[in-house]
């Protein structure tokens, strides 16, 4: 009999928590403080922020991107969320993740690889503590958390440069990250904080632990996979530090065109109660805009013009069912009953009955698979397959009728309506990359191509997120969503005089 069927009196969480990451997808103030009253309204303690490049530094101008809130609003929204008693931790990716500082050249000294911007050199000590020390004091003059986050997870790039091989060489990875990590959480000890940072290297290199600060926090992100993945778990859970858990709600292969929710409520099911079991004091529900990957676009070899991130998600204003499911899985002993929760909350949420939910469920969680280079990640499955699930869908999502908060039932029918755009369109594509794809084919492609109606697309996700995100943001969504069709269209057309009017009808 497992621990959980034994103890009926295991310890609630001391932390309780939402990560919002705002890299791609930046919050009005007024949704942000209406999405931090609904965690506190449901048992929630804590949200960390991950800012990134919308927190206004005021010692590196450089680093705030054009939708950075200003200070006022920074400070206005703690304070809000003090008087909630909800603890806003901030977190400052200080290793890997930090293409958006690197990418300018004042800060190109600390890089560990002068063309791949997304990670520091752990040797640059002297250069690292300046810069870290300088972003966290920031962050804590506007933040009233015991807690900053260092981030710390992926870092890809351990052992490129020519100092971190040759320390790799004499000690291991394990050291080269862990006397890094050290120097970090130092940094924050010595400010009067607690370091907290994601687990997975540590995992990976068990000897990263040795030296740290007791202080610190480690926070095990496990999206459903066995808890060995990145290394021996046991080792992490003796190693006498704090340590929290984190499943998610939007994470890989999660993008505009899919959200796998079946796979982010088992997470939920099944995380949670053994995080209790292990005895973790927190747990976190993360919620990935994207990747973190991004792409530059270059001026030269080595200047950055912009940097464009690799996989972007449907915003957070359409995931209110799996938010709700976390609140109950955070807040109850028992294990998440999926199927009764998803049902009972489309009855209460919409008014359903019991077989409209039961065929809500079912829409949900339909073929949830993803292409890659044209290939279905499901073996024996074709784009047509996909195209007739997705459009079974999306007709029944405009089948029920919800009596009750029609606005949210909008993002499940255009998220619908998104998908079955894309696999029309990848349909498309498929037949373009064909071997026996001829000249002679491209106009019936392209008369297909102009019948994809992007626009209509484009105004409803608009208007049902113009609450939660700046008008120049929608737009460069919408436009981001849609590039895959206007390259292949004015690529197709190149000899004629046809312009791309996909987008204007």
């Amino acid at each position: 009999m497992s621990l959980f069927a034994q103890n009926n009196k295991l310890q609630d969480f001391k932390v309780k928590g939402f990560h919002l990451d705002l890299r791609i997808q930046v919050m009005t103030v007024p949704a942000l403080k209406d999405f931090a009253k609904k965690l506190k309204d449901n048992g929630l303690n804590t949200l960390i922020m991950e800012w990134e490049a919308t927190y206004p530094f005021q010692d590196h101008p450089l680093i705030p991107n054009r939708f950075a809130y200003t200070r006022e609003e920074v400070v206005d929204f703690i304070a809000y969320c003090d008087s909630l008693g909800l603890d806003v931790i901030p977190l400052q990716q200080s290793f890997g993740h930090v293409e958006y500082i690197l990418r300018h050249y004042r800060y190109k000294d600390l890089r560990e690889d002068q063309k791949d911007y997304s990670q520091v050199n752990p040797l640059r000590e002297e250069l690292n503590k300046e810069l870290f020390t300088s972003l966290y004091k920031d962050l804590i003059s506007t933040h009233t958390s015991e807690y900053i986050h260092i981030g710390g997870d992926e870092t890809y790039l351990l052992g490129h440069s020519a100092e971190s091989k040759k320390k790799v060489e004499a000690v291991g990875k394990g050291r080269l990250y862990g006397d890094y990590i050290k120097l970090l959480c130092d940094i924050v000890v010595g400010l009067g904080k607690r370091p907290v940072l994601w687990a997975d290297i540590a995992l990976k290199y068990p000897d990263a632990l040795e030296g740290l600060p007791k202080e610190t926090v480690f926070v095990d992100w496990n999206y459903g996979w066995d808890i060995n993945m990145f290394g021996k778990h046991d080792n992490l859970l003796k190693s006498g530090f704090e340590i929290w858990g984190a499943p998610s709600i939007r994470s890989h292969p999660d993008n505009y065109f899919l959200t796998q929710w079946e796979k982010h409520f088992h997470n939920i099911r099944d995380f949670i109660p053994l995080a209790r079991e292990f005895g973790y004091q927190g747990m976190i529900m993360t919620s990935w805009s994207t990747s973190g990957l991004y792409s530059p676009l270059w001026e030269s070899t080595r200047d950055i013009v912009d940097l464009y991130t690799i996989r972007r998600v449907y915003p957070i204003s359409g995931f209110n069912l799996l938010i709700d499911a976390y609140f109950q899985g955070v807040n109850h002993i028992e294990a998440l009953d999926v199927y009764t929760f998803v049902t009972s909350y489309a009855k209460q949420q919409y008014g359903f009955d019991d077989q409209q939910a039961i065929r809500f469920w079912e829409a949900l969680r339909a073929i949830p698979y993803e292409i890659n280079q044209g290939k279905i990640s499901k073996e024996g499955l074709d784009i047509n397959v996909l195209l007739d699930s997705a459009q079974i869908v999306s007709k029944t999502f405009y089948e029920l009728r919800p009596r009750k908060n029609p606005e949210e039932f909008e993002h499940y029918r255009l998220m619908a309506d998104i998908r079955l755009q894309y696999l029309t369109y990848m349909d498309i594509e498929i037949r373009a990359n064909a071997s026996n794809f001829k000249q002679e084919d491209v106009q019936a492609l392209l008369k297909e191509l102009e019948a994809i109606d992007t626009a209509s697309l484009d105004r409803r996700f608009a208007a049902l997120n113009r609450y939660l995100m700046y008008d120049a943001e929608i737009a460069q969504e919408n436009e981001l969503r849609n590039n895959k069709i206007r390259v292949l269209y004015e690529r197709l057309a190149r000899y004629k005089q046809n312009k791309w009017h996909v987008v204007h009808k």
